[in-house]
């Protein structure tokens, strides 16, 4: 182990160059990140000169270095499963880790008698899964449409009686003994076959279902299996890319903005877009490889992924790569960068989901260039003050993320200092207690804050972050003129109403009132409950 006191005590010599694992860890013995390497030496060395070049979340981790250690292996691929192991373990802060990774869904049926069709995030022995699917619409729709083509049960349990499913002609009541097992089971075989994606032989089958009906005079139910068909046709038409293909891929694309690496993930299986993902992650060292073994420890391999970029050094560093995820797999991964055909449509598709993430983050860099601010304002946070006269007067504050409203991260204050209506005294208060408890605990604080009025409201709010020693942005957007101000500054700045940055700006400033006029009105009612009472 090598022990560092400042950064400009680094020395190298002690490292080997052999391949290995090498592990960073701060004062109290803490793994801040963990990272493998052909030659240790060269790789941990490379951290530590030219700092200036690299990117912002590797130097807040270099300067957090104070021991180094590593473990020799005999290649590059038992470095890749030795990180893998290492980084599952100790779960290091600077390494990239999808904590909010959705676990994906599957449709699942039971291995019972008569089996059942459910929804499922734990697939077991007990079971047979179909998926995963990222997108929640089309699992439900597809276990909708396979319940009512085959009559599937979907109880917990067989009940005494027929269901309410029964009656609506989606069941076809195992229950009650209304269908044989050796019928029921012919149902489930079909019915795994379609979700297996074997559209060819579900619609053929449903073809001679049709005719049959239509043969006996049954028209109603000859005219539900046409509509069956139809809506079928449409699914496939919507979700199908490549029909001849028959092995499952993901598609995955990154983009460089700033100091963020965005990425689109599109989950195909047997030919079947079945979904996408949206992450965004912050820029360091070999980002996009360190993404994929990240999304890999917690989703399943497919047999492909496909690249928009290539993210190997060169054609062995790929081959260790496809060794280290074939590993994990139990069967062939292949690592793909298309030069033409369906793959290379597929990787533009997934392009253009970025440039469409893109565009819509552009009303943050407008905010950010407009108004001259040090960062691009991602974390957005808006007050409001709602009374009526001398009664409960209260403020609400909105938390926008991405431009996105934040649910979890609203508040209600109930103002305890303020007794007459007096909005400047309400944003003082407002303020001063929202970021004193913010410092004392810790926690992030916003990139842009919002008030919702003009000069003196923006004054009072500037007063209460001066109090804390915090130089926070702070505007204020005033609605009779829909006109910005700033702190110290006399006059209003006047943007395009209808700009991107102003539609977003007056969009939180409006969920703000609603969210304090909703917070007065209940306590209204409640005063009203009580007096009654």
């Amino acid at each position: 182990m090598l022990l560092i006191e400042k950064i400009s005590d680094f020395k190298s010599g002690d490292i080997p160059t052999s391949t290995g694992v090498y592990l960073y860890k701060n004062t109290t013995g803490d793994v801040l990140y963990c990272g493998k390497a052909k030659n240790l030496r060269a790789r941990v060395k490379s951290y530590f000169s030219s700092q200036h070049l690299l990117p912002i979340k590797t130097r807040r981790l270099v300067a957090q270095i104070r021991q180094i250690d590593w473990i020799i292996v005999d290649n590059e691929i038992e470095a890749l499963l030795l990180e893998n192991r290492l980084i599952k373990q100790y779960q290091p802060k600077y390494n990239i880790v999808l904590k909010d990774a959705k676990t994906f869904a599957y449709i699942a049926l039971s291995k019972d008698l008569f089996p059942r069709i459910f929804s499922t995030r734990k697939p077991t022995a007990k079971m047979d899964v179909f998926g995963a699917y990222t997108n929640g619409r089309l699992r439900f729709e597809l276990q909708k449409m396979v319940m009512q083509i085959f009559k599937l049960r979907d109880c917990k349990t067989l009940p005494q009686k027929a269901c309410l499913n029964f009656y609506i002609n989606r069941c076809s009541a195992p229950c009650i003994q209304n269908i044989s097992q050796i019928d029921y089971a012919l149902q489930v075989e079909r019915a795994k076959s379609l979700l297996s994606g074997d559209l060819k032989d579900t619609l053929q089958f449903l073809n001679i279902e049709m005719q049959k009906a239509a043969e006996e005079q049954k028209f109603e139910q000859a005219l539900e299996i046409r509509n069956q068909i139809i809506r079928i046709e449409k699914l496939v038409q919507k979700q199908i890319v490549d029909t001849q293909n028959t092995k499952n891929q993901d598609v995955i694309a990154f983009r460089k903005q700033d100091e963020t690496l965005k990425i689109v993930q599109f989950y195909v299986k047997k030919g079947v877009l079945s979904g996408k993902q949206d992450f965004k992650i912050e820029i360091q060292e070999n980002a996009e490889q360190e993404f994929l073994k990240a999304f890999y420890r917690q989703n399943p391999l497919p047999h492909e992924i496909i690249l928009n970029n290539v993210i190997w050094q060169d054609e062995n560093e790929k081959e260790n790569l496809e060794a280290f995820f074939t590993n994990l797999r139990g069967a062939n991964v292949s690592l793909i960068f298309p030069q033409r055909g369906n793959k290379l449509a597929l990787v533009q598709l997934a392009e253009k989901n970025i440039e469409a993430n893109l565009e819509e983050n552009s009303a943050l860099l407008d905010l950010q260039i407009a108004l001259k601010l040090p960062t691009l304002p991602r974390v957005i946070e808006c007050f409001d003050i709602s009374n009526l006269g001398n009664e409960h007067i209260v403020s609400g504050m909105t938390q926008f993320v991405e431009m996105k409203a934040n649910k979890k991260g609203f508040r209600h204050f109930e103002l305890k200092t303020v007794v007459h209506a007096d909005d400047f005294s309400s944003i003082k208060e407002a303020v001063t207690r929202r970021y004193s408890r913010l410092l004392k605990e810790e926690k992030a604080l916003p990139d842009l804050i919002l008030i919702d009025g003009g000069a003196g409201q923006v004054s009072a709010a500037f007063e209460a972050l001066n109090a804390l020693n915090l130089t926070l942005p702070l505007i204020g957007l005033a609605k009779k003129q829909e006109e910005i101000y700033l702190p110290q500054t006399a006059a209003p700045h006047q943007f395009p109403k209808n700009s991107r940055m102003m539609l977003l700006l007056r969009r939180i400033r409006d969920a703000t009132h609603d969210f304090s006029i909703r917070y007065n009105r209940k306590k209204r009612q409640i005063k009203l409950r009580n007096e009654f009472l």
